[in-house]
C-alpha cells in the first residue's frame, strides 16, 4: 500500500499563472484609482469655483459695508465706499490667484 499513487494528485501552480493575476490585480488597483481620481476631481472643481466666487463677492461686498460704514461716521459721503470697495476687490483678486497657484495635493 505505501507504493500506491493517490487518486488525486496535487497540482502544482504554474509561475504564469501567478504573474498574470498579479497583473490583473495590479491593473484592476490602476483602474480604480484612476475611476477615483476623476471623482475627486470634479469635487474638487467644483469647490474651488464655489470659493473663487465667494472670494469674490465677500471681498466687494465687505469692502462695500465697511466702506459705507466709514463714510456714515466719517461723513465723507462716496470717498471711503469707493476705496474699501476698491481694496475688496484687491483682497478678492489676491486670493483667488492664490488658490489657482496651489498644487491640488497641497490644497487639503
Amino acid at each position: 500500500m505505501s507504493d500506491e499513487k493517490p487518486a488525486r494528485e496535487t497540482i502544482v501552480e504554474d509561475a504564469r499563472i501567478d504573474a498574470l493575476e498579479e497583473r490583473l490585480k495590479a491593473a484592476n488597483e490602476r483602474e480604480d484609482e484612476r475611476n477615483r481620481s476623476r471623482v475627486s476631481g470634479t469635487d474638487a472643481n467644483y469647490r474651488k469655483g464655489n470659493r473663487v466666487l465667494a472670494d469674490l463677492l465677500g471681498g466687494i461686498l465687505g469692502g462695500a459695508v465697511i466702506g459705507w460704514t466709514i463714510d456714515y461716521f466719517a461723513g465723507t459721503s462716496p470717498a471711503g465706499l469707493l476705496i474699501m470697495m476698491f481694496l475688496g476687490i484687491i483682497v478678492a483678486f489676491r486670493n483667488i490667484i492664490r488658490a489657482a497657484n496651489t498644487r491640488p495635493d497641497d490644497a487639503e
